[in-house]
């Protein structure tokens, strides 16, 4: 989930929210100033009701995001790089560079999480309880009692051991320790996360009906989003156990077509469809032939064509600092994810700093293709 607004960093970890986080807001605030608080409270203009509502849908996204930072500090302490936290219609997530090195270090990242939700639902029912005795005003009270709640609930749901919640990785950690198999425990985690997908689907539609109950469909939508998620978890898994082992040179492109950074764009354009420059991405090269950079076909077409006769390569491309790199000998396994989350899902392979090939999840597809007929029984 790639974030639309970047909040900058908070405890050295980047954080961003994605455009789909205003249905959280306009749910709870509808939620709370159409239905609970006039409920609760009546006698208040409508204009209290949606100020507080829309704080308090605030208050809760500041909630999912200290959930999330827990989860993201606790991983950097067990040695897995964040690369950051989005948060979004279904809630927050810590994107992992890498996964946990050990069952023990996944359990306290997978753990810390629910833990921390309950920890603020219980300082919010401390702060509902003393306001309360205080006789500060019922419908700020009750504001503070649902924050309560909805943690307690947060924490709650997020500890049923289903992946892709935090007990699913809870559970995927105990799997892991009991049988010394990362990738069979993730089967078992992500088995977990579609039943209880199915489950909630089934019960969500039952609801709309046999009761009536709109909200159902919300509960459908979540089981639903449960199955996608553990069902892309359950082929992650059956992939790095194709690919365990395999370092990055067996599957790279090797010596990829570059593009030297002092060419302009219009004599590149001129070439590219029918000359070297075939593909829709390219290492630059300085003139004393290091690798600075990578320039792709949508970087070039930013620029307005009237330009392009005095622009280079070398003025569009992506920095070789904001491109993904990789040594011949790492492993695909590793490289994954960080292929996935990057900006042009390319990495430079470079070999103490001399360009020795480029890998694409097109490259790493092949090599699976392979690999899966390599080892496939024949019938």
């Amino acid at each position: 989930m790639n974030e639309t607004v970047s909040l900058g960093r908070i405890a050295g970890v980047r954080v961003g929210l994605h455009w789909s986080v205003l249905v959280i807001i306009v749910l709870v605030a509808v939620s709370l100033a159409g239905g609970r608080f006039p409920d609760a409270h009546p006698g208040h203009s409508a204009w209290a009701y949606w100020a507080l509502a829309t704080l308090t849908a605030v208050v809760f996204l500041a909630s999912l995001l200290l959930h999330e930072l827990a989860h993201a500090v606790v991983a950097r302490r067990n040695g897995v790089q964040v690369d950051g936290i989005t948060l979004w219609m279904l809630g927050g997530a810590a994107r992992l560079h890498n996964e946990s090195p050990t069952p023990a270090a996944e359990l306290r990242i997978a753990g810390v999480g629910p833990l921390t939700s309950a920890v603020v639902g219980g300082v919010f029912i401390g702060l509902a309880v003393m306001m309360d005795a205080l006789h500060v005003s019922g419908l700020l009270v009750e504001a503070i009692a649902w924050l309560a709640g909805i943690n307690i609930v947060l924490a709650v749901f997020n500890a049923l051991p289903a992946a892709p919640l935090d007990g699913g990785r809870l559970l995927r950690a105990f799997l892991w320790h009991r049988t010394g198999d990362r990738v069979r425990a993730t089967r078992g985690a992500s088995a977990a996360g579609r039943a209880l997908g199915w489950l909630m689907v089934l019960a969500g539609f039952a609801a709309v009906l046999f009761a009536g109950n709109l909200s159902g469909m919300w509960f459908a939508l979540l089981g639903w989003f449960l199955i996608a998620a553990a069902t892309a978890e359950a082929r992650q898994a059956e992939l790095r156990g194709i690919l365990q082992g395999i370092p990055v040179s067996r599957v790279m492109t090797r010596d990829p077509v570059s593009v030297p950074a002092t060419m302009t764009l219009e004599r590149f354009l001129a070439e590219a469809p029918f000359d070297r420059y075939r593909h829709s991405a390219f290492p630059v090269l300085a003139p004393d032939g290091d690798v600075i950079g990578l320039v792709t076909a949508d970087l070039v077409g930013r620029t307005p064509p009237e330009a392009r006769a005095s622009t280079t390569v070398g003025d569009v491309m992506r920095p070789l600092s904001d491109v993904e790199t990789v040594a011949p000998d790492d492993a695909v396994v590793e490289l994954l994810p960080r292929l996935e989350a990057s900006k042009d899902r390319r990495a430079l392979v470079l070999d103490d700093g001399r360009l020795v090939g480029i890998v694409t999840p097109a490259d790493v597809s092949r090599a699976v293709t392979w690999l899966t007929s390599a080892t496939r029984p024949r019938g």
